[in-house]
């Protein structure tokens, strides 16, 4: 397997500072977060810097195809090899889409998130039921991934909660059909403690071949002490260093070996219980500990 951090997750580097100091950790790539991420004017951006809001280590999407020459300086300068690319462009969104496939291709990334529709956020913007929203969204994909075959990348879907794709088994009947070669899924571990765990091993024998990319970060649910109008307690989820979250990355690992993946695996650890180098480091670490991977 090959390491990767996600730039989503350390907001306080710049660029320059992201991809030399991962490099000098040993980490073996880097997966560039690109979003318009500038705080509104008069926004205080706190010490400890948001990771969706003012986040530095952002590549903007306004202007990003003007931006590949420096992002491949950058990365290469670094040593470090592309994992994928951070997209956020919603899947009905053809003009982004299109627009971060050939940055991709540009790269030789090789692979792009493309956003999935959250299903709430749809119902009440245009009152369409989830089989609408989720039969759209199979005609964007498909869409997508002709374009993506014409210039020899992936486009990626994401298991992520309160999407029309929190699982691996609706992952799989959005795509199912579709060129494993140029759309995939990006099995996140985290994300599966908020919504759409199944037994990981299944879940990858199910995706097969669609199983393109590993996201890894952890996350646990705590009782608020609020109740609700019927004394009911109140519950929320939060992210969680590796070790302490509610899923276990070693008995995920031994899943992932299993099914004999041996591809990239991505961290992008949003706690913040460690120092953000202190906090990377520590990961690459733990993450050498649970496979045998060269020095």
């Amino acid at each position: 397997m090959k390491f990767s951090v996600f730039t989503a997750s350390t907001p306080d580097w710049t660029p320059s500072q992201a991809a030399d100091t991962l490099a000098a950790q040993g980490w073996d790539g880097i997966e560039w977060r690109v979003v318009d991420d500038i705080p509104e004017p008069g926004t205080v951006v706190p010490a400890e810097r948001s990771f969706w809001a003012g986040n530095r280590s952002t590549w903007q999407y306004t202007g990003i195809t003007e931006q590949v020459p420096e992002i491949a300086r950058i990365t290469e300068q670094a040593g470090l090899a592309y994992s994928g690319i951070g997209g956020y462009r919603q899947a009905s969104d053809r003009d982004g889409v299109e627009t971060m496939l050939r940055v991709t291709s540009e790269l030789g990334a090789r692979q792009v998130r493309v956003s999935m529709p959250v299903y709430r956020h749809e119902k009440e913007r245009t009152g369409e039921t989830y089989p609408q929203v989720f039969d759209r969204t199979r005609a964007d994909l498909e869409w997508a991934v002709s374009r993506a075959s014409e210039l020899g990348v992936k486009a990626l879907v994401e298991l992520h909660h309160m999407t029309i794709t929190p699982s691996a088994s609706a992952a799989l009947r959005l795509i199912d059909g579709l060129d494993p070669e140029h759309v995939g899924v990006i099995h996140d571990l985290g994300n599966l403690v908020i919504e759409g765990h199944e037994d990981h091993l299944a879940a990858f024998e199910l995706l097969g071949p669609y199983l393109a990319h590993v996201h890894v970060k952890n996350a646990r649910w705590v009782d608020t002490g609020d109740t609700r109008a019927d004394g009911s307690s109140v519950w929320q989820h939060e992210w969680a260093p590796l070790r302490s979250g509610q899923a276990s990355v070693a008995d995920y690992f031994a899943d992932l070996r299993a099914f004999g993946y041996d591809g990239w695996v991505t961290i992008e650890d949003f706690s913040t219980d460690l120092p953000l180098e202190a906090r990377t480091a520590d990961n690459l670490a733990f993450l050498r500990s649970l496979v045998s991977v060269p020095a």
